[in-house]
Formats: structure tokens, C-alpha cells, sequence
């Protein structure tokens, strides 16, 4: 296994920290003595604390960016798009759930411009979810009566919150949650139709129980 980086040994020390005691009550000092590093490594791959955080937030934003990007290029109908969009939001726990716990308990403290990145980010991916639930209106695959803004909102809600309960060590593996969600989302906003293409029966949990 490759020894990890200096700036990597800082993160992760720091997200462990930061998640424990909070963002100020951490220290620079701290922070190199967990990482069993220095203050000139720090300082070569940080600006500051502040920037540290930022690095965190920004790390899983672009990730779910850049996968429901993925999502939205390689497939064609917009119900496999929202399927393969959800998957990797969820998925993204599996790695990134210290940095999601971070960011919420923490986010205040950023400073306004690395706030103002974050906010464009988040408003990216929100603006994402919204086009596919559009898009799926518009081809008469989800349900005309179902709103963009509350349907893209509720989706949001209800995968943000995982961050709360997901344990690698749980009786369900990470891909067994994130096809449990997709299945929940799935059969909530495919008209009746849409439901019963055998091309989407994919979509749909099957537990191997």
C-alpha cells in the first residue's frame, strides 16, 4: 500500500479532529502533531486552517459534481440519469462521510470567499438535479404533478441525511443502500408507465435475503 502524501496525513488528521472537537478548538499545533508532521509541511500545502477546511468542503462538492456530470453525459433516458445521479450521491459516503460530517457541523467558519466557491459548487449541483427532474418531466417519464424545485429538495434531504447513520460496519453495504435509495426515488417519481419498462426494472432492489 503507497505511504500517503504529507498534504493527505494533514487532512486526514484534520478531519478527524475537526469532526471531534470542532473546527476552533483544533489548532495548526494540533493538527501537525496528530499528522506526524510540521509546521513547514503544513504551511507548504495550506495557507492557513481556513484553507484546510475549504480543501475538505470542496473535495466531495466536486466529486458529486463531477459524477452527476458523468451521469447526465453517458446516458440517454433522463429516468437513468436521476438512477445513476442518486447511486453515486449515495456511494460518495463510503469515502467522503467525515467530510460531509465536517461541513455541516463546521461550514460557518469559512471564510466569505471560500464560502462563496462552496455556495456556486452546491448551487451547480442543485441546478444538476433540477435539469434531469426537469428533463424527465418534459419526456413524460416522472410525474407531471411532482414540482422540480420540492422533488430535487426532498432527494437532497433525504441522501444528505445519511451522513448521520451510515457505518461501513452496518448490516448493509454501501451499494446495497445507495440501490435501496435509488429504488425509494425510483418508483416515487416514475409515472406508472415508466415503471413498467422492462429496460428500468434495473432501477428497482431485489435483496439478496
Amino acid at each position: 500500500m503507497p505511504s500517503r502524501s504529507t498534504k493527505q496525513r494533514i487532512t486526514d488528521s484534520a478531519l478527524k479532529l475537526f469532526e471531534e472537537f470542532g473546527f476552533h478548538a483544533v489548532t495548526v499545533d494540533t493538527i501537525v502533531k496528530d499528522s506526524s508532521t510540521s509546521k513547514g509541511g503544513f504551511y507548504h500545502n495550506f495557507r492557513s486552517k481556513d484553507e484546510l477546511l475549504y480543501t475538505i468542503h470542496d473535495s466531495f462538492i466536486t466529486y458529486v459534481i463531477d459524477k452527476a456530470v458523468e451521469a447526465h453525459d453517458v446516458n440517454e433516458t433522463p429516468a437513468e440519469k436521476l438512477y445513476e445521479t442518486v447511486r453515486s450521491f449515495v456511494k460518495m459516503f463510503e469515502v467522503y462521510r467525515p467530510h460531509v460530517t465536517v461541513f455541516y457541523q463546521e461550514s460557518v467558519y469559512l471564510s466569505p470567499e471560500f464560502y462563496e466557491n462552496i455556495k456556486k459548487k452546491r448551487k451547480k449541483y442543485k441546478d444538476l438535479m433540477f435539469k434531469v427532474v426537469q428533463e424527465g418531466k418534459e419526456a413524460g417519464e416522472f410525474r407531471e404533478e411532482l414540482p422540480i424545485p420540492i422533488t430535487s429538495m426532498a432527494i437532497f434531504g433525504m441522501i444528505n441525511w445519511t451522513y448521520k447513520w451510515y457505518k461501513a460496519e452496518g448490516e448493509y453495504s454501501i451499494q446495497e443502500i445507495a440501490d435501496i435509495y435509488a429504488d425509494l426515488i425510483m418508483h416515487s417519481v416514475l409515472t406508472e408507465e415508466a415503471r413498467k419498462n422492462p429496460d428500468y426494472q434495473c432501477f428497482f432492489y431485489r435483496s439478496s435475503n
